[in-house]
């Protein structure tokens, strides 16, 4: 698909530096300066970009230029065309009034809050659904919606997500031999990548693929996942405790919470006059639900690494590294009275090298990729290299920590601790799908290169649209001014 799109703009482009596209030229050049001369109307602006684009297409059919053309070669003209205008109008039409820019803050802080403490259970979303680690990709390909200025390249950051969301519920419910997923398992889970993700503008961005991406081609498997997107924003925007299956009392105070994380700030839970008062328990989480299934420890350890009450701002606590949890967590489990309930889940973490065989290695491999892939992210979301609290000598000190652990347990410290994390997902995951041929794009470099191609702000497609016109034919620049 992106060799597809790379090749329609520049197919479009050569054709128009031909002399028998003067005309066209002229007509691309008129319809871009007087648009930009008109204050923005997002209906009048929409309506006027979806004629010219309509006009200027069937205008191509009869056109010497592509006599004899197929279907195909037409779609891609009109695809170049596309995103040739719309690149350069951009900043013209693009969060044009203040009305969209106020939705899009208000939307944003409201899923700054809410990812703090929810949870997939909140949202009902079955336990054999669930695969947060591997939900990471389609957060990623959401987030790179603000690199594309084009609504086409817009709308394939949200139909990539989408995919790897259908992909990874297809997989968990072959696995578990549930009823294939539907709209009701599909719906729940984009909701929560999409609070996850917190995409930038995300209003502004579905208002703009919805106003000029072109009609005719906003149908089928498309339409379906941009209105699965726009049920999504409504859903989040209107979100509040009985939305969650939650108390309003508890959603109120977890909002509250969240807004002092968000602050830097943590309330000082041992003021008497403090609405947040715990009773004296330091580590009480941000939800207090009695089911455990719907506490959030996660937020809770955000907020004991920001440490800093409301009384004196100026005592911050350093944030735990790698190290320091991996200490903590180590020092946790030998306290424990049953350390082989914790282990329960782990079956290959008492075997010794003759207890395993061929048919383990796939399993083992699976779940070693989990392991650096739940690592890495870890890292990254504390801020530091994942090479960088690696012992000089990793052996050795995986070693100290298996002896004392075995201590505990009463085996042998001389077998082998290979992770076994519990979902298996992590290959499914690394497959998205191009909505327009079904292909499956089996790696994340190649997922990552067809929502991005550039960690610019705009891919080198777009960029060389700007000059893409004859010289001698003046077009308006991005911010509308003719060049």
């Amino acid at each position: 698909m992106e060799n597809a799109d790379v090749l329609g703009l520049q197919d479009f482009l050569e054709r128009m530096r031909q002399p028998a596209a003067a005309d066209f030229v002229k007509a691309i050049k008129s319809f871009i300066v007087s648009f930009s001369n008109n204050g923005p109307d997002p209906d009048r602006d929409s309506a006027a970009v979806q004629d010219f684009l309509a006009n200027m297409e069937a205008a191509f059919q009869a056109h010497p230029l592509w006599s004899g053309c197929s279907e195909d070669e037409l779609e891609s003209a009109g695809e170049g065309l596309e995103k040739y205008v719309m690149t350069k109008l951009f900043a013209r039409v693009f969060a044009s009034i203040p009305d969209d820019v106020k939705l899009d803050d208000q939307l944003s802080e409201k899923m700054a809050l809410v990812q703090q403490f929810i949870r997939p259970e909140n949202l009902d979303i079955k336990p054999a659904f669930q695969n947060e680690p591997s939900w990471l990709l389609a957060q990623k390909g959401l987030q790179k919606i603000n690199t594309h200025k084009a609504p086409r390249d817009k709308l394939i950051c949200i139909l990539n997500c989408c995919k790897v969301i259908g992909n990874l519920l297809l997989n968990a419910s072959l696995a578990s031999k549930d009823n294939p997923p539907g709209a009701d398992e599909f719906l729940p889970v984009l909701i929560y990548v999409t609070l996850k993700a917190n995409p930038p503008q995300l209003h502004s961005n579905l208002l703009y693929i919805q106003r000029f991406r072109r009609q005719s081609r906003l149908v089928g498997e498309a339409s379906y996942y941009f209105t699965n997107m726009l049920s999504a924003e409504a859903f989040i925007s209107n979100i509040d405790a009985k939305a969650i299956s939650m108390e309003e009392t508890e959603f109120e105070r977890n909002m509250e919470f969240a807004r002092a994380l968000l602050s830097g700030l943590s309330v000082d839970t041992q003021d008497p006059n403090s609405p947040y008062q715990n009773h004296g328990d330091k580590n009480k989480t941000l939800s207090d639900n009695k089911d455990p299934a719907l506490r959030t420890p996660t937020s809770s350890t955000k907020l004991e690494s920001k440490k800093v009450t409301f009384a004196d701002e100026s005592l911050i606590t350093k944030v735990p590294s790698l190290s320091d949890l991996e200490n903590k967590g180590a020092s946790m489990i030998i306290k424990e009275d049953k350390l082989n309930d914790v282990f329960r889940e782990f079956p290959y973490l008492f075997s010794s090298v003759g207890d395993l065989t061929v048919g383990d290695v796939e399993d083992l491999l699976n779940n070693y990729k989990q392991l650096v892939f739940k690592y890495a992210c870890l890292s990254k979301g504390l801020g530091v290299s994942s090479t960088s609290h690696l012992p000089s000598n990793p052996q050795n000190n995986a070693q100290d920590h298996a002896e004392t652990l075995f201590k505990g347990l009463d085996v042998s410290s001389s077998s082998h601790l290979p992770s076994n994390l519990q979902n298996n997902a992590q290959d499914h995951a690394e497959t998205a799908i191009d909505y327009s041929g079904g292909r499956p794009v089996a790696s994340n470099d190649k997922f990552e290169k067809f929502t991005d191609r550039s960690e610019d702000n705009s891919d080198p497609e777009e960029r060389k649209s700007d000059s893409g016109l004859p010289q001698d034919e003046a077009v308006a620049s991005e911010d509308g001014a003719p060049s």
